[in-house]
């Protein structure tokens, strides 16, 4: 049977408790912050990897709200050369390289795998949904991080060339599991991806990892459950959903 029940800010769950749980992956899952020292490398300074990642999901959707798409590595190489530019700084092939074989195997957050295991034995399903591209020569991040045996499935944004949030994205993984949006929970730490996952029906979890906030704004969605790591969410959800 379908419940709603309230959140602590008053709005409901849709059509009761999700069957599937979808996670981002970069940051959500993999820790990012891995490949600081590269950037500090060729930059001088590690904190031009958040000015670029900024730029890599600002630029992203620019390219899908203007109707056209570069794939997410190619998008990503044009922006560190953008960043040399801003900064007076030559970035060679061989950097560019260097980073992206750092993103192919970032490892996972130390928390990842414990929430993980709760929300299995919790029986709940689980897919990834990224705007990363598959690695067509060799291991996926989530398989370099050791997590791919929990998830039945890998999705990535280039079936549909465009990237999250645009609603398409997350129909998609619903049609493709064949279960109703209102069926699926969008877990994140970004904002904009549960923002966006919500607007179609999903319901949100937001993990609160350093530098990210819940967006208490109205007439926006606000996410079901945020706590600051997977354990702690996993938990949450399960008491919910379980009791």
């Amino acid at each position: 049977m379908q419940r709603n029940r309230s959140t602590p800010d008053g709005t409901q769950w849709i059509n009761g408790t999700p069957e599937v749980l979808v996670f981002d992956v970069n940051e959500t899952l993999i820790d990012f912050e891995s490949i600081s020292p590269l950037f500090e490398k060729v930059f001088g300074d590690r904190r031009v990897l958040r000015e670029w990642l900024a730029n890599l999901i600002m630029y992203s959707m620019t390219v899908t709200l203007s109707g056209l798409y570069k794939d997410y590595f190619s998008l990503g190489q044009g922006l560190l050369r953008m960043a040399g530019e801003i900064h007076g700084v030559e970035v060679t092939a061989s950097d560019i390289d260097e980073i992206k074989q750092g993103m192919l195997t970032m490892p996972a957050h130390p928390d990842v795998e414990p929430g993980l295991r709760l929300l299995q034995n919790a029986g709940f399903r689980m897919v990834t949904l990224t705007n990363s591209p598959p690695n067509p020569n060799g291991k996926s991040p989530l398989e370099q991080a050791g997590l791919a045996p929990y998830f039945e499935r890998q999705f990535h944004i280039e079936s549909t060339r465009s990237y999250k949030p645009a609603p398409l994205v997350y129909n998609l993984v619903a049609q493709e599991l064949e279960v109703a949006p209102s069926n699926c929970m969008m877990i994140a730490t970004h904002v904009w991806d549960t923002v966006g996952a919500q607007s179609t029906g999903f319901t949100g979890g937001l993990l609160t990892r350093p530098g990210n906030a819940p967006l208490p704004l109205g007439g926006l969605p606000q996410p079901h459950i945020v706590a600051p790591d997977l354990p702690g969410l996993a938990s949450e959800l399960i008491t919910r959903c379980r009791s």
